[in-house]
């Protein structure tokens, strides 16, 4: 079970923190993910951690979205600055259990080879 959180409001440059609480160990998963998904739109994959804290990251969040996660409280974490409109959407969280290595996440994620994600947490950028 995963559940996010951390989700709201900003305007165009601000920034927010993303959560994602596991019930589970996540750093046993195989790799860690987020996705968002906005209205009429197809999901899109952002970024992901392997079990070695390796990530990766979609062209459009480079350099503007970070992974992390800590393994102890067994959060996943998605730190997001310079936030643009076009970044509102419903974020969610995954876990991929065949994926070992983050250069992986994002060709998993294009396929909807993802096992377990949350319910999303909703974030809105104002012009």
């Amino acid at each position: 079970q995963l559940a996010e959180s951390g989700g709201g409001s900003v305007q165009t440059g601000g920034s927010l923190n993303l959560s994602c609480e596991a019930s589970g160990v996540i750093h046993a998963r195989g790799c860690m993910a987020w996705f968002r998904q906005g209205p009429g739109k197809e999901r899109e994959g952002l970024a992901g951690i392997d079990i070695h804290g390796l990530t990766s990251y979609a062209d459009s969040v480079k350099g503007r979205f970070t992974i992390s996660r800590d393994n102890a409280k067994n959060i996943l974490y998605l730190q997001m600055n310079s936030l643009k409109p076009e970044d509102s959407a419903m974020y969610h969280c995954a876990a991929i259990d065949l994926c070992v290595s983050a250069t992986q996440v994002l060709p998993f994620m294009a396929r909807g080879h993802l096992d377990t994600w949350g319910q999303g947490t909703l974030v809105t950028v104002s012009s």
